[in-house]
């Protein structure tokens, strides 16, 4: 039975993803701060679903961690899916480093740091999926949330590198864009109902995807074509646009 590992499984998306995965008789690996906090849901996969989950303690911005995080796994995942972020406080992150650095730190350098041992341990097997949730916010800057999209850019632009370096090796790279979605972590924020995905479809579109190996999922369509009219405003009128 494949394995997938799910880093910041304690997210409404992860849960979602988690479910789907289980559903189709994969075992989860489900990794996040509290492991203790996870076990409900473990539970929940094992009696539901019939397939072996586990929980794992896992801290993305402890990065002298991940090593041994990702060696102490019971078995390797056939499929990792970093999910795990934090949208943070704009206001606060432009005059507290503290909060930047939270930001900066758990949406690229702690998915940085975990993705790239597992990306040596799949090119060495020559095979595996690696899927990235990362955030159309990270296609231009926008003044009320750059701090968070220019850490989800670099993110999308690690994905799309780690996918040019590991194609040769037989290891799948999925960048997803998911848009707005109906989670916790949003629901201080009016959302449009027309852009805006719950977690189980964000769940099943993901799954779809990896098993057709896309290389980018906009888990909404319209968003691919809405970012594209965003990045080409010119920078001159950009720039004036309160957004």
């Amino acid at each position: 039975m494949p394995t997938v590992l799910l880093l910041g499984a304690g997210s409404d998306m992860a849960v979602a993803i988690a479910r789907k995965f289980a559903a189709e008789q994969y075992d989860i690996q489900l990794a996040g701060r509290n492991a203790a906090a996870l076990q409900p849901l473990q539970q929940d996969l094992q009696v539901r679903y019939g397939v072996t989950a586990t929980t794992h303690d896992f801290d993305a911005t402890s990065f002298g961690s991940h090593p041994a995080f990702y060696n102490s796994l019971p078995v390797q995942p056939d499929v990792t899916i970093c999910v795990f972020g934090y949208l943070g406080d704009q206001e606060k992150a432009q005059s507290n480093w503290e909060e930047a650095a939270a930001i900066i730190n758990t949406n690229f350098t702690g998915a940085v740091s975990i993705l790239n041992i597992v990306a040596d341990s799949y090119a060495a097997k020559g095979q595996g999926t690696i899927i990235g949730i990362s955030s159309v916010a990270g296609e231009r800057g926008r003044q009320s949330n750059y701090i968070y999209g220019s850490a989800k850019a670099g993110f999308t632009a690690y994905l799309s590198g780690l996918r040019n370096r590991l194609f040769r090796s037989g290891v799948h790279v999925m960048s997803v864009q998911p848009g707005f979605v109906n989670t916790r972590m949003t629901q201080h924020l009016t959302l449009p109902p027309l852009l805006t995905a719950q977690p189980e479809a964000v769940a099943t579109a993901v799954f779809k995807a990896a098993k057709k190996k896309k290389n980018i999922l906009y888990v909404k369509w319209h968003w691919k074509y809405i970012m594209l009219i965003i990045k080409s405003i010119p920078e001159g009128v950009f720039k004036k646009l309160k957004l």
